[in-house]
Parts: C-alpha cells; structure tokens; sequence
C-alpha cells in the first residue's frame, strides 16, 4: 500500500478516428458527457483522489485542448504535445521525467461513475510497489454501456490479470484507469509502443494486478457508444 499519488497523467493525443464524424471538428477528450467534457471529468476525479499535479499530452487538434484547459485554475496542468503519436506506453514514457515514482494514469477519452468507494482511491490502496509493477482497473464485459468488444482479460482470484488471445473472449475490459510505477518502464528502449506491451510483460513476471470496478463504466469510443453512454446517463444524476 502507498500514500495516493500527487501526479498523474491524462492520455489525450490521440486521433479518435472511431467516433467520427464527432471527432472530424474535435478532438475526443473535449467531447461532452453531462454538461462536461471527459477530459474535465478525469482530472476533476484524478483531483479528487489527492493529485495535484497532472500532465496532459497532446497531438490532434492540441491547440483546443490546451485552450479548454487553460479554463482550470487546478490542479497543476502540464502539457506535452506530441509532434508525432508515441502511442499509450510511448506517451507515458515521454512523461516519466514529470511523474512521480507511482502515478495514475487514465485515457482522456474513458468517463465511469464510482462504487461505493472512489475508483482511484481504491487502485492506490491495493498497490504494492514490492510486489507489483502495475495495477489495471477492469470493468465486467456485461456491464460495460455501450461496448461490443470481446473483452481484454481474465482474472484469477489472487486479482492476477490474464490476457487474452486471439479467438478468446474474455469477462473483462480494461477500463482505460491504472495506477502505475515507474519500474514498469526500465526494460522499454522503443520511443513509440502500447502499454498493453508493458502489461504483457509485468503479467509474464507475475507483477501485474487489477481490480474489477464496482461502479459503472462507459465506453464513448464509437458515435454508437457514444449514443447509448447519453441515453443510460439521461436517468442519473451525474456529478458535474
């Protein structure tokens, strides 16, 4: 168990090429949930659980983000805009130099309401950094509005995450939410490359973990997604 982290990072340089025509004019982190955007709604939850200081990269359409996020007057933002996409782990590793030795990480694009206790409170009060190089948030494949998707991983009842291989389907989907160290990134020499790489790694030396979400999680990746988030959202009362 560690203290929660004080920095994180919000992944928002990619090009959302699958929820056009929404992202023909902006950029998928700026969409809006809720009278908010998601990129709003992850740093106002990173900011909630303790973090005060949150980098965010950028690529496509950059200078809409970072004239969103010149609204906040917190926490501490960064910026880091990408000439070329490094990519999820590429992005990360970029950053490392402005993160902490443990530190959240979410996509700039994934909105989830909280269980009875926070998402990201919960990944830091079961991390290890003695035992573990990760820790993923999933979400039960079932539960999971507006995704179609044949699921990421299987779980064992030590919390040990398997991955799944092709032609498989799985009972979980990574929800885009994790807590991560720095560790996991020493053996990374590629300047461009998923994290599922490094996942895949850390699962190989038994030092990757994940919780499953107890609250609900919602998959805006596609203008089908993206529909039925607003139609199931429409019935709730959604912190803003």
């Amino acid at each position: 168990m560690i203290p929660p982290p004080q920095r994180a990072m919000v992944l928002a340089a990619g090009l959302g090429t699958r929820l056009r025509p929404v992202t023909a004019s902006l950029p998928k982190p700026l969409v809006e949930i809720a009278g908010k955007t998601l990129l709003d709604h992850a740093i106002d939850r990173l900011m909630t659980a303790g973090v005060e200081e949150v980098v965010v990269n950028t690529h496509y359409k950059a200078a809409m983000v970072a004239a969103a996020l010149l609204r906040r007057e917190r926490p501490r933002i960064a910026l880091l805009e990408e000439e070329r996409l490094l990519d999820t782990g590429g992005g990360v590793a970029h950053a490392l130099p402005l993160l902490g030795e443990a530190f959240y990480v979410v996509n700039g694009d994934v909105f989830w309401l909280d269980g009875k206790d926070p998402a990201l409170g919960r990944l830091a009060g079961a991390f290890d950094p003695e035992t573990m190089d990760a820790i993923l948030l999933l979400q039960r494949t079932v539960a999971a509005v507006g995704y179609e998707g044949s699921g990421d991983y299987f779980l064992d009842t030590l919390g040990k995450p398997l991955r799944r291989r092709e032609r498989q389907v799985a009972p979980f989907v990574f929800s885009g939410i994790q807590l991560l160290h720095r560790r996991l990134f020493d053996d990374a020499s590629e300047a461009v490359f998923p994290l599922v790489q490094l996942f895949d790694r850390a699962e190989e030396r038994g030092r990757l973990m994940a919780l499953v979400h107890d609250g609900e999680w919602f998959h805006v990746g596609t203008p089908q997604g993206l529909s039925a988030t607003r139609d199931r959202l429409s019935s709730h009362r959604v912190e803003r």
